[in-house]
Order: structure tokens, then sequence, then C-alpha cells
């Protein structure tokens, strides 16, 4: 009797380590979340719900054609953005030339902020207390120049 207790014993705890392991993927197109990091929420960590995003961030950008570009960019946690940008020397006989613009702020993969309003279209990449400035197709700058494409928040 011990020996069929323990053989069907030994039959199941075989059965159960065999067993393949399902993956949800909960509507998620195939991803498995079980290799995504969760908040206490059940939600995954970005940029856009783990940061303290909202805030004014302040640099001065590379210019083609003047000394730089004084950046200022205000996120809202409305998303809304204010934008200020001072051309520094921009042409002879100019000192500077300023444009301001304000609109909404769309999130793309929880952490690229795309501000759009009248003038301005840009994509920044939200980084703890920074805003990396994005090319025209959303891809970090690359170069000599790669650490001034960062804004600061203040």
């Amino acid at each position: 009797m011990k020996k069929s207790l323990l053989a069907i014993a030994f039959v199941g705890i075989a059965l159960v380590s065999c067993k393949k392991k399902e993956t949800k993927t909960d509507g998620m197109d195939g991803v498995n979340k079980d290799t995504m990091t969760m908040n206490h929420d059940g939600h995954s960590h970005t940029s856009e719900n783990s940061l303290d995003w909202a805030g004014t961030y302040k640099g001065t950008l590379p210019c083609a054609d003047c000394e730089g570009i004084e950046t200022v960019i205000t996120l809202n946690k409305d998303e809304t953005f204010t934008h200020k940008a001072t051309y520094m020397g921009a042409k002879a006989g100019t000192e500077k030339t300023t444009f301001e613009d304000k609109g909404t702020i769309m999130w793309h993969d929880g952490s690229v902020v795309h501000l759009k309003g009248k003038d301005t279209d840009v994509k920044l990449k939200v980084g703890e207390n920074k805003l990396i400035q994005l090319d025209q197709e959303g891809n970090e700058i690359d170069g000599a120049l790669k650490e001034h494409y960062v804004l600061t928040k203040q």
C-alpha cells in the first residue's frame, strides 16, 4: 500500500513539473507580461507614469547659423506645454530672435513626448530630470554634439 501511494505521488510530481508554463498576453499583441516590469496597479513602468516629468526644462541647443538656441520648455500635468526658443546672435545686425509657442503633449511608447503647437513639432525623450531632443524620425541625435541636445529640469 505504501509503495502504491509513493508511486502515485511520484507520477503526480512528474506530471506537474513537466507541464508547460502558460504566458499571459492580455491583448498586448503577443507581449509576454511576465517579462515586463509592472507597478502596483498592474501597468508597465514608463517615463509617463513613473517619473515626475511635469516642470520646466532649460538648455542651449546647437544652431547651424547662430551661437546657440536658448530653449525653455514647460510640460504641464494637463498634457499642455509652452516652448520658448531664443536664437543667440542669429544674423548679422540682430542680437536675439525669440519664438514662443504653446500646444499639447502626445505620448509615444510612454517615454517620448511629442510637442505639437502652432509652430512647434518636436519629439523629446523623457529621462530622470531631463529631456533629450530627438531627430525627425524620433531617434536620439548621435555625434560630437550629442550631449548638447539635453534640456535639464529646473
